[in-house]
């Protein structure tokens, strides 16, 4: 069983000749090259007008394997370039299942701090515009990332050994695919505010209504415990039924939601929240303030010639 690299290459009729030696050249040095399943030839299909070609690479291994992945590496770094990107006004690409798992997997890495930074500069715009507390922003951000954090890491524990196997039904491929971590950290965010407004507005309520601190976490807890554990436990029953499907991908889908949302429900809101807060008191509510920068008119009396005027009419009585 073995996988193929495809290489598209296209030229102008001038160029044409050099490709072919190119070609030639590149199929000499794969032969080589442990790389690459050897005894299979590479094999060049050819356009009408003879400028675009399509060269057949095989590779030993599964389009997942190492091998598959360590090939296209070096097609694109070192055997490429030396052959047939020497030819002027040439053009290449590789296609191939490997190769685009590979493009995925990369502008998913590249496009994950750009998303990261936007949730959370998002976040914690909209806790401190809700709640006016810079240190309420920053607790959501930093217990919300530690319910995705301990989703990610269960799922690496589940998917990427292989004692879950049996349990679930699958083969372990010894990795996660490489859309979830993306996927997951939107959405277990989303749904992780949910939970963490809804307990924070009822121990705020509290406060603002005279209540200590330390007497409002514990209020704003068990008022909301009900509510808390009753969402939790729809979403992860919902959640669990992706983990009994067929395809692997839908159970990473469903095993990082659904131990997300029990471990935030359980051990983030009734736990980690609570002594957070409790250990942090009335700096809970701490925002910085700023000067309004309001300016004294003329038309408005200073504090000294207001109070020599009280004493005047005083002394006229």
């Amino acid at each position: 069983m073995g996988t193929s690299h495809v290489v598209a290459i296209r030229t102008d009729a001038a160029g044409a000749p050099a490709v072919e030696r190119e070609i030639a050249d590149l199929a000499t040095r794969i032969e080589g090259d442990g790389r690459f399943a050897q005894g299979r030839p590479l094999t060049v299909r050819r356009s009408a007008d003879g400028t675009v070609f399509l060269a057949t690479v095989r590779v030993a291994g599964a389009s997942d394997s190492s091998e598959a992945t360590l090939s296209l590496r070096r097609l694109r770094d070192v055997l490429l370039p030396q052959t047939v990107g020497t030819v002027p006004d040439t053009e290449w690409a590789v296609a191939g299942r490997t190769a685009s798992d590979a493009d995925f997997r990369d502008r998913m890495a590249a496009a994950l701090p750009p998303v990261v930074a936007f949730v959370f500069g998002m976040t914690f715009l909209v806790m401190l515009v809700t709640f006016r507390s810079m240190v309420v922003a920053l607790t959501s951000i930093l217990l919300n990332t530690i319910s995705v954090a301990a989703s990610y890491g269960l799922l690496v524990l589940v998917f990427q050994r292989t004692w879950a196997e049996g349990l679930l039904g699958f083969t372990s491929n010894g990795a996660v695919v490489s859309w979830l971590p993306l996927m997951l950290f939107v959405i277990l965010f989303g749904l992780s505010m949910d939970y963490h407004v809804f307990v924070v507005s009822r121990i705020r309520e509290a406060v603002q209504r005279g209540v200590p601190t330390r007497q409002a976490i514990e209020q704003g807890i068990v008022s909301s415990a009900s509510t808390v554990s009753s969402a939790a436990i729809i979403m992860v029953a919902v959640f669990c039924i992706f983990a009994t499907l067929s395809i692997v991908e839908f159970k990473q889908l469903g095993v990082g939601l659904a131990a997300a949302i029990l471990i935030d429900a359980t051990i983030i809101r009734a736990v980690v929240l609570p002594s957070l807060m409790r250990l942090l008191g009335e700096a809970n509510w701490w925002a910085p303030r700023f000067p309004t920068g309001r300016r004294r008119t003329d038309a408005t009396p200073r504090d000294s010639d207001a109070d020599t005027q009280v004493i005047m009419v005083a002394g006229d009585r």
